[in-house]
């Protein structure tokens, strides 16, 4: 007779257990670099913190297109992204400067797929122009750099000759070269620029570098650069299933600069932190968790 109990319990606990783990979840996606990493955990914390044990993480899912594939069949729920990424590379449309018209034309557009974009987190990552501060001769903006003095420059691969990168950056300001553009991975332009080798690279706005080095990231007084603000994205229908899932996002909206991304940047690739442990306090920083 115990061991038929014993049978049952075991039986029950089984179905309780095969119940629990059938749970709809709330699934957080990112892309595959370490911004997009940091930015997905701090989802996942936060939204463990509203929905216990109804999260799981699909990060690390690979590029944009793979990564918009995934929200569009159902396979995440959540995800961020980057305005001007959606509108070149989603939707195939020019690059444009106002980041209020972007902003709107993603969002009217992503209702194709009944997704949902959110208020911007409260940073962009977009091209940077940066220079050794000691070196900078004052100059705060593009506009002074280039009336300063002809500049050695660094720079990715891409950006020397995309639509959006140094061709037409040095027509709009006017900005003088010496000698020919270095092109380099872009892991090494804050080597190089530590080391002389340039005196001006072109960076991303959120590079964790930006935030140890003694370096002057100069201002795009002209708005040449288009605007890749970051959002999340999310699944009109995930809301229905969870109700208050939308509302518990937006709380995240506007509360991440552009300083404290490159810092949790470079807590992940200088200081070689994990994840989970630089979204956690991020999140108990700003009293959200």
């Amino acid at each position: 007779m115990d061991r038929a109990v014993a049978l049952a319990l075991v039986l029950v606990a089984t179905v309780v257990s095969a119940g629990c783990s059938g749970k709809p979840r709330i699934k957080v996606g990112s892309k595959n670099f370490s911004e997009q990493l940091i930015l997905g955990e701090i989802v996942a914390q936060h939204l463990e913190s509203r929905f216990p044990g109804r999260v799981s993480r699909k990060l690390d899912l690979g590029g944009t297109l793979l990564t918009q594939q995934a929200i569009e069949k159902g396979e995440i729920d959540v995800f961020p992204e980057y305005t001007g990424t959606a509108l070149t590379a989603v939707l195939k449309e020019k690059p444009q400067k106002d980041p209020v018209i972007v902003l709107a034309d993603v969002r009217q557009a992503y209702r194709q797929w009944h997704l949902r974009w959110l208020d911007p987190l409260g940073f962009e990552n977009t091209f940077a122009m940066a220079v050794r501060t000691a070196d900078s001769g004052g100059a705060r903006t593009l506009s002074e750099a280039a009336r300063e003095r002809a500049w050695k420059l660094g720079a990715g691969y891409e950006f020397a000759h995309r639509e959006d990168g140094l061709p037409g950056l040095l027509k709009t300001y006017g900005l003088r070269l010496s000698g020919t553009p270095k092109t380099m991975d872009l892991g090494l332009l804050y080597q190089a620029l530590s080391k002389k080798q340039v005196d001006m690279v072109a960076g991303n706005s959120t590079d964790g570098m930006l935030s140890v080095l003694p370096l002057t990231v100069l201002r795009d007084d002209k708005n040449y650069f288009p605007p890749y603000e970051c959002a999340l994205v999310v699944r009109e229908q995930t809301e229905n299933n969870f109700p208050g899932f939308t509302a518990a996002l937006q709380e995240l909206s506007g509360r991440i600069s552009s300083e404290t991304m490159r810092r949790l940047n470079y807590d992940l690739d200088g200081r070689h932190r994990p994840a989970r442990e630089i979204a956690r306090n991020f999140l108990r920083s700003t009293g959200l968790n």
